[in-house]
C-alpha cells in the first residue's frame, strides 16, 4: 500500500534481503548448578543489585566506619613507627657517647646495662609491631570472608525476595484475572530445579556458615582488643622501667659530677700550691748559690798563697766545711726540687682526668636529660597505645 503521507524524490533502492517472518532466535541461558546456589528456583540466572534504602546507608556506613577505622588503624602503626624511631635513635645517640668514653671499666660497664633497657624496649616494640602486623592480616582475612558471605546472604536474599513476589503475584490470580494466558510448556520440571529438601539444606547452610563467620569475627574481635590492651600495659610498663632507670642514672651522673668537680677544686688547690713550693724551692736554691760562690772564691783565692803561706789553718778548714755543708743543702733542695715537679705533673694529668670526666659525665647528662628524656616526654599513654585516641 502507497503511503500518501511521505514525499518520494527519487526510486527507492530494492531491497537485498525480501521481507519475510524471520525464525524466533533461540537463547541458552546459562544456570548456575554448583553446589551453594540456587538453581532451579524461579529467579536462577537472575541477578541485580538489590538494595533498600536503609540496606544503602547501611552499606554505606560500614564503608566509612572501615575508612577511619584503616586511617586510625595506619596512624597507630605510624606513631609506633615514630616512637621505635626516637627510641633507636636515643639509643644510637647513647652507643656514640658511650663508644667516646674511655674513664674506666665500671663506667662503661653501667652505661652498657643501661643500654640493654633501651635495646630490650625497641626490641618490645619490634615485636609488638610484628604482632600487629600479623592481626590486621588476619583481621583482614576475616574481612574478606565477610563480605564473600555477606554477598552469597545477599544473593540468597534477593533470589528469595523476587520468589516471594512471583509467589504473591501468583496467589493474586483468579478466573477473573485479566492477566491469564496459556503456557503449554510450564508444566515441565527443569533437571536442575530444586526439591524442598535441597531447598531447605541450601538455606540452613547459609546461615549455619553466616552465623559461623559472624562468631569468628566477634572472636577475633575479642582478640584484638586483648592484644592491644596487653601490648599497650606492657609498652607502659617497659616505658616506666626504662624512666625509672633513666632517672637513677640521672642522679648518680648528677652526683658522680658534683664529686668529680669537688676533687678538682681540690686539686687545682693543691697545684697552685705546689707551684707556689716550686718557686720557693728555685729561690731557696738561687739564694744558696751565692753564699757557695762566695765561699769557692775564697777558697780558689787562698789556694795562690806563697811557700809556707798556704797554710791549713782554722779560716781554711771553715771555708771547706762551709762549701760542704752548701753542697749538701743544693742537693737536698735539688732533690725536693724534683719531686716537687714530678708531684705537680702528676698533678696535672690528674686535673685533665678529672676534667675528661666531667666533660663525659655532663655529656651524658646532656644526652640522657635532654635528648632521650625530651623523646621519652611524648610517650603515649595507654588509650592512645589501645587505640581508644
Amino acid at each position: 500500500m502507497a503511503q500518501t503521507d511521505v514525499l518520494l524524490t527519487k526510486q527507492p533502492a530494492p531491497q537485498t534481503i525480501p521481507a519475510c517472518e524471520l525464525p524466533l532466535k533461540l537463547y541458552d541461558v546459562a544456570r548456575n548448578t554448583g553446589a551453594y546456589t540456587s538453581s532451579g528456583l524461579a529467579t536462577a540466572g537472575f541477578r541485580t543489585a538489590k538494595y533498600l534504602v536503609d540496606e544503602w546507608f547501611q552499606n554505606c556506613y560500614a564503608s566509612y566506619y572501615q575508612a577511619f577505622a584503616d586511617r586510625d588503624q595506619s596512624e597507630r602503626q605510624r606513631h609506633e613507627s615514630r616512637q621505635l624511631a626516637a627510641e633507636t635513635e636515643a639509643l644510637a645517640q647513647r652507643t656514640q657517647a658511650d663508644s667516646t668514653r674511655k674513664v674506666g671499666e665500671r663506667l662503661q660497664d653501667i652505661h652498657c646495662w643501661k643500654s640493654e633497657l633501651q635495646r630490650e624496649e625497641a626490641e618490645l616494640i619490634r615485636n609488638i609491631q610484628e604482632l600487629l602486623k600479623r592481626t590486621i592480616m588476619q583481621a583482614v582475612n576475616q574481612i574478606r570472608l565477610n563480605r564473600e558471605h555477606k554477598q552469597v546472604c545477599e544473593m540468597d536474599w534477593s533470589d528469595k525476595v523476587e520468589a516471594y513476589n512471583i509467589d504473591e503475584t501468583c496467589a493474586g490470580y483468579h478466573n477473573q484475572s485479566t492477566a491469564v494466558q496459556f503456557h503449554p510448556h510450564s508444566t515441565k520440571f527443569e533437571e536442575s530445579a530444586s526439591t524442598p529438601e535441597t531447598w531447605a539444606k541450601f538455606t540452613q547452610e547459609n546461615l549455619v556458615r553466616a552465623e559461623r563467620e559472624r562468631l569468628a569475627s566477634c572472636n577475633l574481635r575479642e582478640l584484638i582488643d586483648c592484644i592491644l590492651q596487653d601490648t599497650a600495659e606492657d609498652l607502659r610498663l617497659q616505658c616506666d622501667a626504662v624512666n625509672l632507670a633513666f632517672g637513677r642514672r640521672l642522679e648518680e651522673l648528677e652526683d658522680a659530677r658534683h664529686k668529680l668537680e669537688h676533687h678538682l677544686h681540690k686539686t687545682l688547690r693543691e697545684i697552685t700550691d705546689q707551684e707556689h713550693n716550686i718557686a720557693e724551692l728555685k729561690q731557696a736554691i738561687k739564694d744558696k748559690e751565692v753564699p757557695l760562690k762566695v765561699a769557692e772564691t775564697r777558697l780558689y783565692q787562698r789556694s795562690h798563697r806563697p811557700n809556707v803561706e798556704l797554710c791549713r789553718d782554722t779560716a781554711q778548714l771553715r771555708l771547706v766545711s762551709e762549701v760542704e755543708e752548701l753542697n749538701m743543702s743544693l742537693s737536698a733542695l735539688r732533690e725536693k726540687l724534683l719531686e716537687a715537679e714530678q708531684s705537680l705533673r702528676n698533678l696535672e694529668d690528674t686535673r685533665m682526668s678529672l676534667e675528661k670526666d666531667i666533660a663525659v659525665k655532663t655529656n651524658s647528662l646532656f644526652i640522657d636529660r635532654q635528648k632521650c628524656m625530651t623523646h621519652r616526654a611524648h610517650y603515649p599513654t595507654v588509650l592512645r597505645l589501645a587505640g581508644y585516641q
